[in-house]
């Protein structure tokens, strides 16, 4: 009889909270290091249903950027609303907290105004300092959120793992669980925070962070099995492009293959590893279905910046480049977003906490430097606004450091503008410009072609208005 009574309290509860009265709930996933590899986005060969299948029910944001690819800049400016220069975080190790001590993040906003809270899985950066992830921002411990990604090694109970399959620095192929690595242990997890979060008479903002395709490559064998090698494309544009300055290519590449059989591993690696996250997507999502949420979650997919693989000889990220500033982002909102849209309207990760706060009907707080993105899931022709920026210093200076210029990129529908200014003066040192409609890899850089100056003047005013030439701030000092 008790357990009858439990079970029928717990199905009272899920039904309450897909109740129509009730507010929405979040669930907001991410990924690492994630390019436009995706079927949805016209890739081919990868094989990612469970993405795709996200698509279907949302809007599929094709332009959607980045506004640092790097992974603290970038999570540390969508979460919290603001810009890299705004915080003054450009690196790892320098944390929000310490440059902005009181702003509110996303989900310490919907903490505020009712909501549970919980983040399993890498959704702040993975802090090498004495600050980890942001506890003010969760009704309970973060899980999962915290380790190096060479650590994600796989870990079996009781026995020892199989050798390494693969042959290439930064791969390997061995045939063991899901849960033998990280973004299997998170999906467990994520699982079991969607079941106990059904049965809670508030609202639910959960974030799970998956910490694939970033390095190493290293899925289960099984997702290595889903590709040929031979099927995997051959590298677009491998050679540097005519008259860019070097200033842009000099990034922190991550992986230096030497030979073609290494290269062909490393893509073999990234489109494994993918297709591993994407699994580890869909057990999420098919809980959330299960548990009859779906009619009343909103659902937000996104990748903190993208990756190089051997495009232009890079292997990384950092760079203001298309493969690095595009991220894939996907938003399904019951009520609200047209599902199995396309949109090419331009948005910024930095539109998801306005866009969130909109939907759910929670009160805008100040400072936000991002644009609702509503009008654009009702009306996927919409435009809320005609540019998105990016931005990446140099030296990169990932692990802190001082940099000596800052890049910043302009993207609108047709053209990437960027210039590369001196951080001490702000003055012009180097330019870019694209025409993404005829040059879509970014192969030729028209800024030195005199004929371009009336475009490269208006693109000129625009990032200025953006990005006004000035003296940057010292960054700040590490502790």
């Amino acid at each position: 009889m008790r357990l009858l009574a439990s079970l029928f309290l717990g199905s009272a509860l899920t039904a309450a909270a897909a109740s129509p009265g009730r507010p929405p709930n979040v669930l907001f996933l991410a990924s690492d290091d994630l390019r436009d590899n995706l079927g949805c986005l016209g890739d081919p060969v990868a094989r990612t249903p469970h993405l795709d299948a996200l698509a279907r029910r949302g809007v599929l944001f094709e332009r959607a950027y980045c506004q640092q690819a790097l992974c603290n800049p970038s999570r540390a400016s969508l979460l919290t609303g603001r810009r890299p220069d705004t915080l003054r975080v450009w690196n790892l190790p320098t944390h929000f907290r310490e440059t902005l001590p009181d702003v509110v993040t996303l989900p310490q906003h919907f903490l505020r105004h009712g909501y549970f809270t919980r983040n399993i899985g890498k959704i702040f950066h993975n802090f090498r300092t004495r600050i980890q992830g942001d506890p003010a921002s969760w009704s309970v411990p973060a899980e999962l959120h915290f380790a190096s990604h060479a650590a994600d090694v796989a870990v079996l109970d009781g026995g020892t793992a199989p050798p390494n399959l693969a042959q290439a620095k930064g791969a390997e192929a061995r045939d063991v669980p899901d849960e033998a690595y990280f973004d299997g242990r998170v999906a467990a997890r994520a699982v079991e925070a969607l079941r106990a979060a059904s049965r809670r008479p508030e609202p639910f903002f959960l974030a799970v962070g998956f910490w694939k395709p970033h390095t190493p490559f290293n899925p289960p064998k099984r997702y290595w099995d889903l590709y040929r090698r031979g099927e995997i494309p051959p590298i677009r544009h491998p050679g540097p492009p005519r008259d860019t300055p070097a200033v842009a290519l000099k990034g922190a590449n991550e992986l230096s293959p030497g030979t073609r059989e290494a290269m062909a591993e490393l893509r073999h690696g990234y489109y494994a590893a993918t297709s591993y996250l994407d699994a580890q997507v869909g057990k999420v999502l098919a809980e959330l279905d299960r548990l009859g949420l779906d009619g009343n979650t909103i659902v937000v997919f996104w990748s903190d910046h993208g990756f190089h693989l051997g495009e232009h000889g890079l292997w990384g990220k950092t760079s203001n480049r298309e493969l690095d500033a595009r991220v894939p982002l996907i938003i399904t909102a019951p009520g609200v977003a047209r599902a199995g849209s396309r949109t090419r309207s331009l948005a910024e990760l930095l539109d998801l906490f306005p866009t969130l706060v909109d939907l759910c009907g929670l009160p805008t707080p100040a400072g936000l430097e991002g644009a609702s993105l509503r009008p654009v899931l009702a009306d996927p022709s919409a435009r809320v606004k005609d540019a998105a920026f990016t931005q990446t210093p140099r030296p990169a200076n990932i692990q802190g450091g001082r940099s000596e210029i800052m890049g910043y990129s302009l993207r609108d529908d047709r053209h990437r503008y960027t210039e590369w200014r001196a951080w001490s003066t702000g003055d012009l040192v180097e330019a870019e410009l694209y025409d993404l409609a005829q040059d879509p890899g970014e192969d030729v850089n028209l800024a030195v072609e005199p004929a371009r100056a009336p475009v490269l003047a208006s693109l000129a005013a625009r990032l200025a208005r953006q990005f006004p030439r000035r003296p940057l701030p010292a960054e700040p000092a590490l502790p």
